[in-house]
């Protein structure tokens, strides 16, 4: 989705995990609800080389 410069929150990313190739992406995956429920949702997460994914969030549910 964006990579480096493009993205809202590099310097705060920076700051908090490390300098990277901080990069933003998006997925899909079943997940587990606190109700014990299982949804497919769409997933976005920031990851860099060597320091791996940060600040996963469920940005929709499908279905």
């Amino acid at each position: 989705m964006a990579i480096g410069g493009s993205i809202r929150d590099i310097m705060r990313l920076q700051k908090q995990f490390g300098r990277g190739r901080w990069r933003k992406l998006k997925g899909f995956a079943k997940v587990r609800l606190q109700s014990g429920h299982i949804r497919k949702a769409e997933l976005h997460w920031y990851e860099a080389h060597g320091i791996g994914k940060r600040k996963m969030k469920i940005k929709r549910f499908l279905d």
